[in-house]
């Protein structure tokens, strides 16, 4: 199993992607997130096809982390139902995966 994850979600608005992140982040739930978009969305909502535009937001963390990143935000996002998702992330830098580790590990920052 991989030791670390790349989480995805998206929301409405910039505004609630960066709040997202800056509290996952501010949490150590994750060590870094990116906020890309708008990106064009395709949907299944209430029995209806959708489309809008979103912003999508890839944060990283730990395995160990990721069921409390998950419950943030949940507990955070502006809609009911959110897309919370992971893929682990299979390989990458040492020295990058070790910094995601320690940031979301011990709560200590290079």
């Amino acid at each position: 199993m991989a030791d670390h994850v790349q989480v995805s979600t998206a929301t409405q608005t910039r505004e609630q992607a960066v709040a997202l992140a800056r509290s996952a982040v501010a949490g150590r739930l994750a060590a870094g997130a990116q906020i890309v978009g708008p990106v064009a969305s395709v949907f299944w909502h209430e029995g209806e096809l959708g489309t809008s535009e979103e912003w999508q937001l890839l944060l990283k963390t730990s395995t160990d982390r990721y069921a409390e990143l998950e419950s943030h935000l949940l507990a955070e996002h502006p809609w009911s139902n959110p897309e919370v998702t992971a893929v682990p992330i299979t390989a990458g830098s040492e020295t990058y995966l070790g910094w995601v580790s320690a940031t979301v590990g011990s709560g200590e920052t290079d």
